[in-house]
């Protein structure tokens, strides 16, 4: 059986890690700052590694679940990276990055491992910490057939849909779409409660008009639970990472030299919630700060 490790035990990975454990297979985990989760899957019957070449000296798959591309290169070119004890334990590694990334670094992160016999496929997530606990996660993946194969079964322990979308790079292609659009209902979603606020539209009023129809999605459910019930559980995907994801879509736009206005300006909004300091509040609570900067309340 495959022996997997993983690294990047947050709201999402800590999940993961459950569900791959709870799937039969050998895990290994490193430190993370909430030892909680840690301490909760060393119960269970999971390894602890001191470090992340530790990890992949002792694995043949090792999941990365962490906030950036900057984490990722970290966690795989440090001194005591995945790439060193991959060499120094002298097999062949898969590393699956489920973080965001960008897709011009997961590419060529890849062909710069390839030469170490390292391979390294990208299976960003969708869906929502609810989804990842109950193993029903997307895995939007960019590999090769073979490759593929042999992971189906581990990602099967906590996904409940798997996209192959292409070859490396792919994935994290599409989740970056799938942000833009996400991040983008978000700023429209806020600028438009204010706009409606300032002529009299309550939040209430203008849902009894988008709820149920064509415009209802369950971006917007959750989104409006947090607007009419101000549950902050309902959506919880912080404005720092909706910021870095719509900055990375951005990017790529600039990179494959396609003007995206559009890209730009919802960056612009999310990058301007971040410089308030607003970054560890949820992206449903962007309504109340750009409502705030018109002298309203939404709520």
């Amino acid at each position: 059986m495959e022996r997997i490790g993983f690294v990047g035990l947050g709201l999402m990975g800590g999940y993961m890690a459950q569900n791959i454990l709870g799937g039969g297979y050998p895990l290994t985990v490193v430190a993370h700052r909430n030892r909680g989760t840690v301490d909760a899957l060393t119960a269970r019957g999971a390894s602890e590694a001191d470090d992340a070449a530790a990890l992949a000296s002792q694995c043949d798959i090792v999941f990365v679940c962490v906030p950036t591309s900057e984490h990722v290169e970290m966690v795989v070119e440090g001194e005591k990276g995945l790439r060193a004890g991959a060499k120094a334990a002298g097999h062949k590694l898969i590393i699956v990055d489920c973080s965001t990334s960008e897709p011009t670094v997961t590419r060529r992160l890849a062909a710069s491992l390839e030469s170490d016999g390292i391979t390294l496929v990208d299976a960003a997530l969708g869906g929502t910490p609810t989804q990842a606990e109950a193993g029903q996660l997307q895995a939007i993946v960019g590999s090769d057939e073979e490759t593929l194969a042999r992971l189906r079964p581990v990602l099967e322990t906590w996904a409940g849909k798997i996209l192959h979308c292409g070859a490396v790079g792919a994935g994290h292609t599409m989740k970056l779409l799938n942000q833009f659009l996400a991040m983008s209902y978000g700023a429209v979603f806020s600028e438009a409660l204010t706009i409606g606020a300032k002529a009299g539209i309550s939040p209430q009023t203008f849902d009894s008009v988008i709820r149920g129809s064509r415009m209802d999605s369950g971006f917007y459910q959750t989104f409006f639970q947090y607007v009419l019930e101000r549950d902050r559980d309902a959506h919880r995907f912080t404005l720092a990472n909706a910021g870095k994801d719509i900055r990375y879509v951005a990017a790529l736009a600039d990179a494959l030299d396609v003007k995206a206005d559009v890209a730009h300006a919802v960056s612009d909004l999310y990058a301007s919630a971040l410089d308030q300091g607003e970054g560890e509040k949820f992206v449903p609570e962007l309504s109340d700060i750009v409502a705030a900067r018109h002298q309203l309340s939404l709520f």
